[in-house]
């Protein structure tokens, strides 16, 4: 009998070890469990140009830090090596890749990139800055005033200079000899569109952008526009952003 009883006693034991065991996938049979939704994983700008394109408090109309974290990275500024015959100090404007480039010494380059609008692509070939201005005024075209007359044309006699002007905070303008030939590179008011074609406009830059173009070039600086002509991406190289 002891024997017996010692039997039993072992096999129920034996027999709560399985069910300790067992339960688990039992009751994952019987139970639904509700997996979390996967979280989407936004990547955070690099913090170098985060303060590139950070807030210009000292402007003359306080300028807001630029959002670019839905930017494509390939359109912000950087120093990219260059194997043009361009001298130094000469902006090429692609508009084809939508860049600009600055042409600076030892087989490098500054590369923005830029917005292209439809009097953008109307003019190309070589001119100079023959003007630069700083919050410049601006009065739309009467082609622009045409095909949005609710939007501009109360302003056929000049906006002012300011944050909601869609020059933005600089403009420089492109001389033939002493002719204006009406195209202008400038900020914008829409950053979404830098890398885009977009209806109006010439060469449009971040508004950060633009004014550190601005510091850079002086009055008379040449400048190279190519529309639909040969693809420069393929003889430059993209390098971290400049310090």
């Amino acid at each position: 009998m002891p024997a017996l009883r010692s039997a039993l006693a072992c096999a129920r034991r034996l027999n709560l070890h399985l069910f300790v065991l067992f339960c688990p996938v039992v009751l994952a049979g019987c139970v639904s469990v509700e997996q979390a939704p996967v979280q989407e994983t936004r990547r955070l700008p690099d913090p170098e140009y985060v303060r590139m394109y950070g807030p210009r408090p000292d402007e003359r109309f306080s300028l807001p830090a630029t959002d670019i974290s839905e930017v494509d990275p390939k359109f912000l500024r950087r120093e990219v090596a260059y194997n043009g015959s361009e001298a130094p100090g000469t902006i090429v404007v692609d508009t084809d890749n939508r860049y600009l480039y600055l042409v600076r010494e030892n087989g490098r380059a500054l590369r923005y990139g830029i917005g292209v609008g439809k009097e953008g692509l109307a003019w190309s070939g070589r001119a100079r800055i023959g003007r630069k201005a700083t919050w410049p005024s601006w009065t739309p075209t009467a082609d622009m005033i045409k095909r949005e007359p609710e939007r501009n044309a109360r302003w056929a006699g000049g906006m002012p200079g300011g944050l909601q002007n869609p020059l933005g905070a600089r403009a420089l303008y492109l001389y033939e000899g002493d002719r204006d030939t009406l195209f202008r590179l400038h900020g914008t008011t829409e950053p979404w569109s830098i890398g885009q074609a977009v209806s109006s406009g010439c060469i449009r830059l971040f508004n950060q952008d633009i004014i550190d173009l601005y510091n850079r070039v002086p009055v008379g600086s040449p400048v190279i526009v190519l529309n639909r002509g040969p693809a420069m991406a393929r003889n430059l190289s993209a390098e971290p952003p400049p310090t």
